[in-house]
């Protein structure tokens, strides 16, 4: 039961309009797909109601923390401060990330306690590997822990070469018979490391662990909490097989980078297959290191450092992680670029930049000296440990700068609101409770700049800034916590700029008029409401669940055919110097006759950068439905002339959440 709630009389008046969703309906069914939560009555939140639900549990938490800190809380002052910004939520002039549409207001938070499930995204370092039993198993078994909730992991591999393997002894087992629940599947996960691990801590006898799968859920049954459906055992049976052969294979010798890579893989293939739909890994490794440079060279053998005896059975789980690398300024990155060119990775993290700045536009100040990676889309600097929490604003949906500056205050103080929860890990709580790190973003940046110059935008940046550092000054003050490390962020987006129809953070469009295409499963309730509306549906050329359905789109502002690579990395430059004191996430597209200049391009702006990541522009037509199709005007027209408004009365079906990091670039 939640301790704090809106007047119902304010929520009436919003029951009745109409929420202006983007993208022709796109933006309509992303939030009935993916945020609307099946009610007690059958039914399916509406817009209004799903809003209610996050501000409510929003100030639900600020209030349970100030009464049992005994801080004083006025419900005068928290009701007027809700109303607005739950008006702000509803008209899109910011949107939390999709975990928090997802969770908050639920009892996976306020009965549960499962804080980590608004957060979108961590780090964890493998650097302890060897260190003691439990600093060896802990970052993998955080890794399960955290994807199955929707957190997007980044990890390195710096904790290779520091931990012995050994098999376990045959002549005893022990039979592990898992709970039909998160924490077991993660206990599964702990108890098979401990048994090849514990020797290389001097541990003299480990036994063999047999596991018992039946009280896991048979597949095809609902997953109630975090919805969607069971799998049943299966992903869990190849991964603990899977992992058996890997670490059969390194008897007796220490972790290396490649098993540190695969044992998060294969844990990133395991929650997928689970039905945790989608989750995201990022690996940071060093730019020198030759063996992880070819992680994906999967007929590589890093045993034989040769071709010999290749290992190409792991792209069956190696595509789970981005592969970035570490850089600084004395890179030569030369042979990293022309690696680059081929298929975008790897992408590169300049780490001294990061613990030494802010923002790039103020002097360096070392706040992060701590930090050890990012999270799988670069935006955001992180400890081992430490979560982050990601809030959209939209620069373009604003009446004014002073209506702009106005919402930034509702959309930092959800950012902070987050920090005051527990995980249920003590590590990240320790972490999150000095850092209160969060990162208000800025989305639909194109769209904002396709009607007013570069220098207003810089005008709003640096305004919103400061203004966002003086709420953090009262709020912080007001709830005696310590002011956030970092604040700021420019966030890659996907589904939730889907909903205010504007373009994914700092990205300009491929086209103006294009086809978005969406799938969704076959069995899904949505479809007969989509084909009513007239949207063209087709079965799904590879997986053979789905259907794939097609969304006419206009973009606003200049395309990727008029912007080059250098103007693209120009705008992720300027938003890291005036507003982004975390990361700017930026994949930048580049065409075959620009991927001489990649090379050129970091090293002119490695001073400006944190990171960065580069993707090949794919040419229309190189496979079969693809996400995106540019559509001549005519043809724009002609689809918009089909369809109409779909109609969600009937709808009944409990959404299943997009997890974490859903931009094309870096989702699994």
């Amino acid at each position: 039961m939640l301790s704090f709630k809106l007047d119902e009389e304010f929520i009436r008046h919003y029951a009745h309009v109409k929420p202006d969703f983007g993208f022709n309906g796109l933006g309509q069914l992303t939030f009935y797909r993916t945020y609307s939560r099946l009610k007690e009555n059958g039914k399916n939140e509406e817009w209004y109601e799903t809003v209610r639900r996050v501000v409510e549990g929003a100030y639900s938490i600020q209030k349970e923390y100030i009464l049992n800190n005994e801080l004083g809380w006025s419900n005068r002052k928290a009701q007027k401060s809700a109303q607005e910004m739950y008006d702000r939520i509803f008209t899109m002039k910011f949107l939390p990330p999709g975990r928090m549409l997802w969770a908050l207001g639920t009892p996976i938070i306020h009965e549960r306690k499962i804080g980590q499930a608004l957060f979108n995204c961590a780090f964890v370092s493998t650097e302890k590997l060897g260190h003691s039993i439990s600093e060896s198993i802990k970052p993998f078994t955080f890794m399960m822990d955290m994807s199955m909730v929707g957190v997007g992991v980044g990890f390195d591999v710096e904790g290779a070469g520091k931990l012995e393997i050994n098999m376990p002894d045959e002549q005893s087992t022990e039979v592990f018979c898992i709970p039909d629940t998160r924490e077991g599947w993660v206990a599964s996960l702990e108890k098979l490391l401990y048994s090849y691990f514990a020797k290389g801590h001097g541990f003299q006898h480990t036994t063999k662990i047999e596991f018992d799968y039946t009280k896991v859920r048979k597949a095809g049954l609902p997953i109630k909490g975090f919805g969607g459906i069971s799998s049943g055992p299966e992903p869990l049976v190849r991964l603990h097989d899977q992992l058996t052969v890997l670490l059969n294979r390194l008897d007796g010798r220490n972790i290396t980078v490649t098993a540190i890579a695969d044992i998060m893989n294969l844990i990133g293939q395991c929650v997928v297959a689970g039905n945790v739909r989608r989750t995201a890994q990022i690996a940071l490794g060093n730019a020198d290191n030759p063996e992880y440079r070819r992680l994906k060279d999967y007929y590589w053998n890093p045993d034989t450092q040769s071709y010999e005896g290749s290992q190409a059975e792991r792209a069956m789980w190696g595509w789970a992680s981005n592969n970035s690398v570490c850089v600084d300024n004395n890179t030569d990155f030369t042979k990293l670029a022309q690696q680059t060119a081929v298929n975008g990775e790897p992408g590169y993290i300049f780490m001294d930049n990061i613990k030494a700045y802010s923002r790039l536009s103020d002097p360096a100040d070392y706040k992060d000296l701590k930090a050890k990676g990012t999270n799988p889309c670069g935006e955001q600097s992180l400890e081992s440990y430490e979560l982050c929490c990601l809030i959209e604003t939209f620069p373009s949906r604003a009446e004014s700068l002073d209506d702009f500056m106005r919402t930034l205050k509702f959309a930092y103080l959800l950012g902070k609101t987050a920090t005051l929860v527990n995980t249920t890990w003590h590590e990240s709580n320790r972490v999150q409770k000095r850092n209160r790190r969060i990162g208000t973003s800025v989305s639909g940046v194109t769209n904002f700049l396709s009607k007013h110059s570069l220098n207003t935008f810089r005008i709003w940046l640096e305004s919103g800034y400061k203004e966002i550092q003086r709420w953090d000054d009262i709020y912080s003050a007001w709830l005696c916590v310590p002011k956030s490390i970092k604040t700021t962020s420019v966030k890659p987006s996907g589904t939730v700029s889907l909903l205010a129809g504007v373009n994914p953070g700092c990205h300009f469009p491929e086209q103006e008029y294009f086809i978005r295409r969406v799938r969704i499963a076959k069995t899904s309730n949505l479809l007969p409401l989509i084909k009513k509306a007239g949207f063209p549906v087709e079965p799904d050329v590879v997986d053979s669940s789905s259907m794939v359905i097609e969304f006419p789109v206009h973009a606003e502002g200049r395309t990727l055919k008029e912007v080059g690579i250098w103007e693209q990395v120009a705008l992720s430059v300027f938003l890291q110097k005036y507003w982004s004191d975390n990361q700017v996430s930026c994949t930048v597209t580049f065409k075959p006759h620009e991927t001489d200049q990649i090379a050129i391009i970091l090293d002119y702006f490695k001073y400006e950068l944190k990171s960065i990541s580069f993707l090949p522009k794919l040419e229309l037509g190189v496979y079969a439905q693809m996400p995106y199709e540019a559509v001549s005007r005519a043809k724009f027209d002609d689809m918009i002339s089909r369809i109409t408004t779909i109609d969600f009365t009937t709808f009944a079906e409990d959404a299943v959440a997009e997890k974490f990091c859903n931009n094309d670039t870096c989702v699994i």
